[in-house]
């Protein structure tokens, strides 16, 4: 009865506040299709709280973590993440323009972040993967992580490039102090923040990219990014820099492993073109095919390597199908409730994976609403089936809870900001392809593909 009152509601809500234009839009739309679009919209909005009521107050920046039932290990939440802050600021430029908040609203919030990123601990223009929100200090990730970490830092630029996009044509609204063109001058802020990272640095002096460099520690942490993972974007944004850029010779040498990448094989009846680090059997967490993608656009991105969106959908659908046939049999499991990756898990935190040693009965809803482009419809069924099935177990202040575990009776009041940002920002992208316009947009970024040899239809010939 819930549901059916539930729906019903949206229903009437979207033709009270659309009756100018409700002939020309019913007219194409399904009653299902218009219930879809509002519940998008919601699972959009409440999520983006995480970013702006949710969002440290100080800095502005993204808390590493948001516990709801009050209780933070180690008194951390004045803790602040560089790449979960990265995948708010899109989330942010998603609030503005769906209007969930006033662009001058999500200016102001966008101002702050950038002041902070300005003003607080970099290293050879990297940022930390965390910082003290009220400080701007340091704060180590682990004893020799305490400097810079130029994957996170990947990921804010993924952002601040698309918040650069947005606002370089600017408006000529006054400050109070007389000054114009905020716009324009957060989107300048921005581009100088992108070109100070020292992608060469990184390098180390070899041609591949080191993770972490501390002051203190140097090089000890001695962590190459190689391929595939989640790091792609390190080597893209590396090669697109105009200030910091490294040869095409450290991707193909590096990420790539001199070709060692390739490794073909079939799981679950889908193609995996690439090697996965650590082999992980039928791939990877769903981050890896995500954390990338929020600004880089996988339609018909190919390179000597694989073909990207083909890549990525293979991983959806591989993790999809794991769980739809649920060997493991855990309770719950099915097609309209899948989707793993690293999330919190029944103990402590896992990177959740399809196979019998990954997968520990919990399913995290990031995993199948990010997949959302390339998987719409399974996505959208998990998320109707969350939403109205089990709303009272699953839903918060900022959307679905990070994790769950039918099998464990376990539903933390939890959210994790690296869960969060990915959720608005790839339903985004499959509604619109906002971010894959803004962040493609970028003359750079088009270059340093065409330099390490991609194909893309956003590639100018």
């Amino acid at each position: 009865m819930i549901r059916l009152i539930t729906i019903g509601l949206i229903v009437f809500f979207f033709f009270a506040y659309n009756s100018q234009d409700s002939e020309k839009k019913v007219s194409n739309q399904n009653p299902a299709e218009i219930i879809d679009s509002f519940l998008l919209d919601s699972v959009q909005k409440q999520t983006i709280n995480y970013f702006t009521t949710g969002a440290e107050p100080v800095s502005g920046m993204a808390r590493e973590r948001f516990h709801v039932d009050g209780n933070y290990p180690d008194n951390d939440k004045n803790v602040v993440t560089s790449g979960g802050s990265g995948f708010g600021v899109m989330a942010l430029i998603v609030a503005m323009e769906r209007k969930f908040i006033t662009r001058e609203e999500g200016l102001q919030r966008l101002e702050k972040i950038v002041h902070f990123l300005e003003t607080s601990d970099r290293f050879h223009g990297a940022f930390p993967h965390w910082w003290n929100g009220e400080t701007g200090k340091v704060k180590p990730f682990g004893q020799k992580d305490n400097g810079g970490d130029i994957v996170e830092t990947s990921y804010m630029m993924q952002g601040l490039l698309c918040v650069r996009q947005y606002f370089k044509d600017g408006n000529e609204k006054a400050r109070p102090d007389g000054l114009v063109g905020r716009e324009k001058a957060l989107a300048n802020r921005a581009d100088k923040l992108w070109k100070e990272v020292e992608y060469d640095w990184y390098r180390h002096g070899q041609n591949v990219l080191y993770w972490h460099w501390s002051p203190d520690y140097q090089w000890e942490m001695n962590f190459p990014i190689r391929g595939y993972n989640e790091c792609m974007i390190a080597y893209i944004l590396a090669a697109s820099s105009p200030t910091h850029g490294v040869p095409a010779e450290v991707y193909h040498e590096g990420w790539a492993e001199g070709g060692k990448i390739m490794q073909h094989h079939a799981s679950l009846g889908f193609l995996l073109r690439l090697r996965y680090q650590g082999n992980p059997p039928n791939g990877a967490p769903l981050f890896w095919s995500q954390y990338s993608y929020l600004g880089l656009d996988p339609h018909g991105l190919k390179d000597q390597y694989t073909d990207y969106w083909k890549e990525n959908t293979s991983q959806a659908m591989i993790n999809y199908t794991w769980c739809s046939v649920n060997n493991l049999k855990y309770k719950g499991y099915g097609e309209n409730n899948w989707g793993l990756t690293a999330s919190y898990s029944v103990k402590g935190y896992a990177a959740h994976a399809p196979n019998p040693n990954d997968d520990l009965g919990v399913i995290s809803p990031t995993a199948a609403l990010a997949a959302m482009p390339y998987t719409p419809e399974k996505s959208i069924a998990a998320m109707r089936h969350w939403y109205y099935d089990m709303n009272d177990k699953l839903w918060g202040p900022y959307g679905f809870y990070d994790a769950f575990s039918e099998t464990e009776n376990w539903y933390p009041k939890r959210y994790l900001a690296i869960d969060q940002g990915p959720i608005p920002v790839m339903i985004e992208n499959y509604r619109t392809g906002l971010l894959w316009k803004l962040f493609m947009s970028c003359s750079e970024i088009q270059d340093g593909l065409k330099k390490l040899g991609f194909e893309s239809p956003w590639i100018k010939k």
